[in-house]
């Protein structure tokens, strides 16, 4: 059985991948499945609502964003909305308070779940799964997903309903 070869974290940093970023997972770069039409215009509507909440909320949404895990361990959500500052690492390395992920027709549901698992304990708040091609939202509790009618933020009296995310 033939390995892939490790690579060095600052290699990892130093690199640009043709196409969408790669994530970093003990020495492995791992491509991720590209968003198609449904995938991207969830993920811009998502940012054009947290753009209008930071009017008055101190709510920063980051599209497609390295986080840093562990020492060797990178992730890119989605959507990750830090609070109430703004991240100011190239790679955070502290959890934001939302990481949301859109779910892609080719998408795996173990490989999802494995990284909700894994931003649950980095210690993110609020886990959330859009799934544009059924049109459903979910929230991950760390063990498992539950299917919701509006993602909430308690911490700063906010809830976006279904109908905002997949009109």
């Amino acid at each position: 059985m033939a390995t892939k070869p490790l690579v060095a974290v600052e290699e990892y940093l130093r690199t640009s991948f043709d196409g969408p970023d790669r994530e970093y997972l003990d020495g492995e770069i791992v491509e991720r499945n590209v968003g198609e039409n449904q995938h991207s215009e969830v993920q811009a509507r998502l940012i054009e609502i947290f753009y209008e909440l930071r009017k008055n909320k101190p709510m920063y949404a980051r599209p497609e964003l390295r986080l840093r895990l562990g020492p060797r361990r990178f992730r890119i959500a989605d959507v990750a909305v830090f609070a109430p500052d703004k991240p100011s690492e190239p790679a955070p390395s502290n959890p934001p308070l939302v990481v949301i992920e859109i779910a892609s027709p080719d998408d795996r549901l173990t490989d999802v779940v494995r990284k909700l698992e894994e931003f649950h304990a980095w210690g993110v708040a609020h886990i959330w799964l859009v799934d544009p091609t059924v049109k459903k939202l979910f929230v991950y509790t760390g063990s498992a997903l539950q299917q919701v009618n509006a993602f909430p933020v308690p911490e700063y009296g906010v809830e976006i309903p279904a109908a905002e995310i997949l009109a």
